[in-house]
């Protein structure tokens, strides 16, 4: 028979290996997803903003694994991430609308990211860089989130920003240190947020059509 830490450990394997599995199919079916609607057209992302993401994303995983003696696996989420935003980005350059210009808010992050990744080079500080990249990462919803309240319509996917708030949820249950719990929680609140706003917009804009076919 197995005894109690022998069962334990085995639950606590178990666990890590359907957090990484379930946290990496999911971001494959979001890529294929995201390079479907881009070959389609449906979508016209700026490269500029993927490549701040990717640059961003990149440096949260390097200073991460620079905090500790911590593995790709360990921060799963962050890890499949780099992949993801980097795979988008290529794809944006192949298929992506070339008429796309970039915005002075995307230029603006994209120089923010790059004064961090300097900050990095001449300091080592891993974790104060870790949380100022979070903290791009959060401001990068707001361009989203602006579009939202202004055009009053929801043009994003709900399948894929729900995705994107699984993963993290998922991710949870592997993560170790504090600075990949920070950045699932981060992903989970930003999302989460957005997903709120996003059916608001919805149930609100279904309820003005039905006032006006009343009229």
């Amino acid at each position: 028979m197995l005894s109690s830490g022998h069962f334990s450990h085995a639950k606590g394997v178990l666990m890590k290996t359907f957090s990484i599995i379930s946290v990496c199919l999911i971001t494959v079916l979001l890529t294929v997803r995201y390079i479907w609607l881009l070959v389609k057209k449906e979508i016209k992302p700026a490269l500029a903003m993927w490549v701040m993401f990717s640059t961003a994303v990149g440096m949260s995983l390097v200073t991460y694994l620079s905090s500790g003696n911590f593995s790709f696996f360990d921060n799963i989420l962050n890890s499949v991430d780099l992949i993801y935003v980097v795979t988008i980005s290529a794809a944006i350059a192949v298929f992506g609308d070339k008429t796309s210009k970039i915005t002075r808010f995307d230029l603006g992050c994209l120089i923010v990211v790059l004064l961090i990744v300097i900050f990095w080079i001449f300091t080592q500080n891993h974790i104060v860089t870790n949380f100022l990249v979070q903290t791009i990462l959060v401001i990068a919803y707001f361009p989203v989130v602006k579009r939202l309240f202004e055009t009053r319509q929801n043009t994003e996917p709900f399948i894929i920003w729900i995705g994107m708030l699984i993963a993290p949820f998922l991710s949870l249950l592997s993560s170790q240190g504090i600075l990949a719990k920070v950045y699932a929680v981060r992903a989970i609140i930003c999302v989460g947020i957005l997903l709120v706003i996003m059916l608001w917009i919805e149930v609100a804009g279904k309820k003005s059509k039905k006032s006006e076919i009343t009229v």
